[in-house]
Parts: structure tokens; C-alpha cells; sequence
């Protein structure tokens, strides 16, 4: 008995759908295991990971937002190839949206805010520990949210957020180098620390430190992934 697609629901991870389909294919584009000028097909992708179309359709959607892949009318979606200095603008638009809510969250957050950032952080050592990078993927969102939250900004808040989506899988991929986990667990304590005493200044300048680093290290990560599917 073939088992029924899937258009709605989660996984067993409790990921919706489309989420899981666009973390792995991004995964495996950033890799190199999806080459540049690639075609995605949606009923073959629909096929692989048991699911109707519509999943599919929408983690494609998302991908195209960070400019992983490109819709072409009547002809499909392929992957494309992210220029360097395209991704360093994206990555520095996000560090300077972050460094803002860094700052006013350090002004405005109430102790229960406070609180709850404290214990996101110390919560997250645990996929740190058990070198859990989906885990600590997810975690790492949920702090950055909670900081953009404490700005007490709306519009703020939805500047840091789309800044975000749009680097969220390369700055994924950055977890998958070596010790890179407990690097940024160290650097997230100091951006905490500095929120907690209200220093708002130092909040800014380690949260901005903070995401160019993420930038760096995705983008070494990428290069390495392309010598080794070129070699």
C-alpha cells in the first residue's frame, strides 16, 4: 500500500513540512551536492520526500527569497550561484538590523524578558554539548527572535526578521564546521551579558562582531564544499 502524500503537518521532528524540505535542499545546495544552473523539479522533489507538491512549492518560494534558487517562467526553478559580494551586503544589512534591536533590547527589556533570553541561552548549551546542529540551529533563532523582540520596535522587528530570512541557510551551514557550536555559544554569553547590564553600546558592537562572524565562517564553508566537489 503506497503510502499517502503529505501536504500539511509536520515531521516527526516536529518541523512543518515545507521547512524541512527547504533546510535540506538548501543544505544540500550550500554543500555542493546541488550544482548552480541545477533544475528543481517539484513532482520529482514531491516523489523523494513522500509529500504533495505543495510543501515542495512552498520551500522552493522560500528558497528563492534568499536567492538560492530562481524561478524562470515556463521553464522551472534552478539553482543559482549567490555572488560573494552579494551575500557580504545581505550578511551586513542583517548585522546592522541585529546590532540595532541589540541595543534597544539591552534598554527596554523587562526582567521576565531578561529572563527568558537568559534561559534560551543557557538552554541551547545543551545542543552545544551533544553536537546537535539541528538542534542548536533552532535554538540560535529563537535567541536572535528574542533579542529582536526586546527592541520593543514593531517595525524594527520586521526589519531584523526579513533581514534575517534572507541569510538564514548560510548562516545554518556555518554550524557544520568544527567547533564552530561552541564558538558561537561563547559569543552569543557576551552579547547576553552586555543585555543583561543594559550596556547597550557593547550589546551592538558583539551582536554585529557576532554576525559578520557567522558570515565569514559560511562563506569558508562554501569555498571548502566547492574544492572538494571540484577536485
Amino acid at each position: 500500500m503506497n503510502r499517502p502524500l503529505r501536504d500539511i503537518g509536520h515531521t516527526d521532528t516536529g518541523m512543518p513540512l515545507a521547512e524541512e524540505i527547504r533546510r535540506t535542499l538548501s543544505d544540500e545546495v550550500l554543500a555542493g551536492r546541488i550544482r548552480p544552473g541545477s533544475r528543481l523539479d517539484e513532482t520529482v522533489l514531491a516523489q523523494r520526500f513522500g509529500v504533495s507538491r505543495t510543501p515542495v512549492r512552498e520551500a522552493l518560494r522560500e528558497m528563492a527569497s534568499t536567492g538560492l534558487v530562481e524561478h524562470r517562467h515556463r521553464r522551472g526553478v534552478f539553482v543559482m550561484a549567490v555572488p560573494e559580494q552579494r551575500l557580504a551586503e545581505m550578511f551586513e544589512y542583517s548585522a546592522e538590523m541585529e546590532a540595532a534591536c541589540a541595543f534597544m533590547a539591552a534598554m527596554r527589556m523587562d526582567l521576565r524578558e531578561r529572563e527568558q533570553l537568559l534561559s534560551t541561552h543557557l538552554a541551547s548549551y545543551e545542543c552545544v554539548r551533544d553536537d546537535d546542529v539541528d538542534g542548536y540551529d533552532q535554538a540560535n533563532l529563537e535567541l536572535h527572535e528574542t533579542i529582536f523582540r526586546g527592541c520593543h520596535n514593531r517595525y524594527l522587528l520586521e526589519a531584523a526578521l526579513a533581514a534575517r530570512s534572507r541569510v538564514i541557510p548560510y548562516r545554518r551551514v556555518q554550524f557544520k564546521v568544527s567547533n564552530r557550536l561552541e564558538a558561537s555559544f561563547r559569543e552569543h554569553d557576551k552579547v547576553v551579558k552586555a543585555i543583561l547590564r543594559g550596556a547597550g553600546e557593547e550589546a551592538a558592537s558583539l551582536i554585529r562582531t557576532h554576525v559578520r562572524i557567522s558570515h565569514r565562517t559560511s562563506q569558508h564553508y562554501m569555498d571548502d564544499q566547492k574544492h572538494v566537489t571540484e577536485s
